[in-house]
Protein backbone atom coordinates (compact mmCIF):
# COMPACT_ATOMS: atom_id res chain seq x y z
CA UNK A 1 0.00 0.00 0.00
CA UNK A 2 1.45 3.34 -0.63
CA UNK A 3 0.94 6.45 1.21
CA UNK A 4 0.23 9.23 -0.57
CA UNK A 5 0.90 13.12 0.78
CA UNK A 6 -0.75 16.23 -0.88
CA UNK A 7 1.90 17.94 -2.84
CA UNK A 8 1.30 21.35 -0.39
CA UNK A 9 2.74 19.31 2.87
CA UNK A 10 6.23 18.64 3.98
CA UNK A 11 8.44 18.38 6.68
CA UNK A 12 12.42 19.72 6.93
CA UNK A 13 14.43 18.31 10.26
CA UNK A 14 17.38 19.87 11.62
CA UNK A 15 19.61 19.78 14.62
CA UNK A 16 21.12 23.08 15.97
CA UNK A 17 24.38 22.11 18.36
CA UNK A 18 24.32 24.21 21.86
CA UNK A 19 25.73 27.54 20.32
CA UNK A 20 25.16 30.76 20.29
CA UNK A 21 24.97 30.59 16.65
CA UNK A 22 21.73 28.35 16.75
CA UNK A 23 18.91 31.09 16.07
CA UNK A 24 20.68 32.48 13.70
CA UNK A 25 21.20 29.03 11.73
CA UNK A 26 17.26 28.49 12.49
CA UNK A 27 16.46 31.81 11.01
CA UNK A 28 18.44 31.43 8.09
CA UNK A 29 16.85 27.79 7.79
CA UNK A 30 12.94 28.71 8.27
CA UNK A 31 13.76 31.74 6.02
CA UNK A 32 15.11 29.69 3.07
CA UNK A 33 12.58 26.97 3.33
CA UNK A 34 9.68 29.26 3.53
CA UNK A 35 11.21 31.00 0.69
CA UNK A 36 11.12 28.09 -1.76
CA UNK A 37 7.32 26.91 -0.85
CA UNK A 38 6.18 30.16 -1.81
CA UNK A 39 5.03 30.59 2.09
CA UNK A 40 5.61 34.11 2.78
CA UNK A 41 2.39 35.18 4.23
CA UNK A 42 3.92 33.03 7.53
CA UNK A 43 7.80 34.01 6.86
CA UNK A 44 8.02 36.70 9.69
CA UNK A 45 5.96 35.31 12.27
CA UNK A 46 7.57 31.39 11.84
CA UNK A 47 11.16 33.44 11.81
CA UNK A 48 10.76 35.36 14.75
CA UNK A 49 9.23 32.69 17.15
CA UNK A 50 11.44 30.14 15.98
CA UNK A 51 14.47 32.23 16.53
CA UNK A 52 12.87 32.88 20.26
CA UNK A 53 12.36 29.26 20.97
CA UNK A 54 15.88 28.79 20.00
CA UNK A 55 17.55 31.35 21.91
CA UNK A 56 15.92 30.44 24.53
CA UNK A 57 16.86 26.71 24.21
CA UNK A 58 20.62 27.48 24.30
CA UNK A 59 20.41 29.87 27.07
CA UNK A 60 17.89 27.68 29.10
CA UNK A 61 19.76 24.06 28.04
CA UNK A 62 23.64 22.70 27.57
CA UNK A 63 22.77 20.51 25.20
CA UNK A 64 21.67 20.63 21.68
CA UNK A 65 17.67 21.12 20.08
CA UNK A 66 16.42 20.02 17.22
CA UNK A 67 13.98 22.20 14.56
CA UNK A 68 11.65 20.42 12.82
CA UNK A 69 9.02 22.58 10.25
CA UNK A 70 5.82 20.99 9.10
CA UNK A 71 3.33 22.58 6.52
CA UNK A 72 -0.31 20.80 7.26
CA UNK A 73 -2.60 20.57 4.37
CA UNK A 74 -5.05 23.04 5.72
CA UNK A 75 -2.08 25.83 5.34
CA UNK A 76 -0.95 25.63 8.73
CA UNK A 77 2.68 26.16 9.39
CA UNK A 78 3.64 23.74 12.53
CA UNK A 79 7.38 24.14 14.11
CA UNK A 80 8.68 22.47 16.60
CA UNK A 81 11.73 22.97 18.99
CA UNK A 82 13.08 19.92 21.19
CA UNK A 83 15.57 20.07 23.87
CA UNK A 84 17.22 18.35 26.50
CA UNK A 85 15.41 19.86 29.50
CA UNK A 86 11.77 18.61 31.02
CA UNK A 87 10.70 22.01 32.40
CA UNK A 88 7.80 23.36 29.93
CA UNK A 89 7.83 27.20 30.58
CA UNK A 90 4.05 29.36 30.20
CA UNK A 91 2.64 29.20 27.92
CA UNK A 92 3.25 26.13 26.76
CA UNK A 93 2.23 24.35 29.63
CA UNK A 94 -1.95 25.03 29.83
CA UNK A 95 -2.84 27.73 26.95
CA UNK A 96 -4.20 29.96 27.43
CA UNK A 97 -4.04 30.20 31.47
CA UNK A 98 -0.79 29.62 31.60
CA UNK A 99 0.20 33.37 30.76
CA UNK A 100 3.47 35.02 30.45
CA UNK A 101 3.82 38.03 32.37
CA UNK A 102 4.63 41.15 30.78
CA UNK A 103 8.37 42.01 31.13
CA UNK A 104 9.65 45.04 32.59
CA UNK A 105 10.23 47.97 30.27
CA UNK A 106 13.82 48.37 31.34
CA UNK A 107 14.60 44.57 30.84
CA UNK A 108 17.20 43.15 28.02
CA UNK A 109 15.02 40.08 27.79
CA UNK A 110 12.05 37.93 28.64
CA UNK A 111 9.93 38.95 26.05
CA UNK A 112 9.92 35.78 23.67
CA UNK A 113 7.28 33.59 24.72
CA UNK A 114 5.13 36.61 25.24
CA UNK A 115 5.69 37.07 21.36
CA UNK A 116 4.55 33.48 21.06
CA UNK A 117 1.16 34.69 22.91
CA UNK A 118 0.82 37.36 20.50
CA UNK A 119 1.42 36.02 17.17
CA UNK A 120 0.80 32.11 17.11
CA UNK A 121 -2.83 30.58 16.25
CA UNK A 122 -1.91 27.90 18.97
CA UNK A 123 1.10 26.32 21.09
CA UNK A 124 2.04 23.75 23.42
CA UNK A 125 4.35 21.49 24.87
CA UNK A 126 5.09 17.93 25.56
CA UNK A 127 7.54 16.37 28.16
CA UNK A 128 9.59 13.59 27.24
CA UNK A 129 11.32 12.38 30.27
CA UNK A 130 13.77 13.71 32.44
CA UNK A 131 16.23 10.95 32.58
CA UNK A 132 19.58 11.81 31.40
CA UNK A 133 20.18 8.21 29.88
CA UNK A 134 16.84 8.68 28.11
CA UNK A 135 17.42 9.51 24.68
CA UNK A 136 13.54 10.84 24.58
CA UNK A 137 14.53 13.18 27.51
CA UNK A 138 13.15 16.64 27.55
CA UNK A 139 10.72 18.75 25.78
CA UNK A 140 8.86 19.37 22.40
CA UNK A 141 7.17 22.64 22.31
CA UNK A 142 5.56 23.86 19.29
CA UNK A 143 3.33 26.40 17.53
CA UNK A 144 1.08 26.85 14.60
CA UNK A 145 0.46 29.62 12.11
CA UNK A 146 -2.11 30.01 9.74
CA UNK A 147 -1.35 31.04 6.22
Amino acid sequence: MRTVSPCDTWVYALRLPHDPRAARVARMTVRSVLHSHGRLEVLDAVELLTSEMVTNTYLHTNGPASLRLTALADGRMRVGVWDSHPRIPAPFGRPPCDQVPLAPAHADGGRGLGLVQEYADCWGGVPLGDSPFDRRAGKLLWFEVKG
